[in-house]
């Protein structure tokens, strides 16, 4: 980029004498040569003093000012690369730790997840137990409840029967039957109804 606009710098200076040769004619025609040579030759020499003074403050002042200003600007741009690639590079790890966390997070929430299902299942499993062990506690009271309440009634049942065939067998046989008789009428009866 320096070494094109240094190119066309020569190319305007080299072109410079040769304009400075030439004079307009006032009535609007082509360009006429000055008149003499001499004229010709103290102005291309002018004109070439000039363009070396101008060359000489251009490359003395100005072309190192451009080029440190150039130079800046690339270090500048070339800085902002290497920033923004740095940038990039941050943004990618988090990105990564972030995707890493949420991978840990989620294998996190499934293993609760199983482990409140193992543990709701043994729950269910141990209420389960309990409620059959408390349904057949409660199946064999009744049983035994029923048995006894089945016992005394058919007790009092023989009871009553021998006591009425008793006074029956007594007003039959016109004598009275004793205690004893009635109680060994009672169990035979009872003897009677296991069987």
């Amino acid at each position: 980029m320096l070494a094109a606009a240094r190119t066309r710098l020569f190319i305007l200076a080299a072109a410079l004498p040769a304009s400075a040769a030439l004079a307009a004619d006032p009535a609007g025609g082509p360009a006429q040569p000055i008149a003499g040579v001499h004229g010709g030759v103290a102005s291309a020499v002018t004109a070439l003093v000039v363009f070396i003074i101008v060359l000489a403050v251009l490359g003395a002042k100005v072309w190192p000012a451009i080029a440190k200003g150039l130079d800046e600007r690339a270090n500048k741009i070339r800085s902002e690369i290497e920033a923004a690639e740095a940038a990039r590079m941050t943004a990618k790890a988090a990105l990564e730790e972030y995707q890493a966390n949420i991978a840990q997070a989620r294998a996190e929430a499934q293993k609760m997840i199983a482990d409140a299902k193992a543990q709701q299942q043994v729950q269910f499993a141990e209420m389960k137990s309990k409620a059959d062990a408390e349904l057949a506690a409660m199946k064999a009271k009744a049983v035994a409840e029923i048995d006894a309440a089945k016992k005394a009634a058919l007790a009092e049942v023989y009871t009553s029967a021998a006591s009425l065939a008793t006074s029956v067998a007594g007003k039959i046989l016109q004598r009275e039957v004793s205690s004893a008789d009635q109680g060994r009428f009672v169990s035979e009866a009872l003897a009677g109804m296991k069987n």
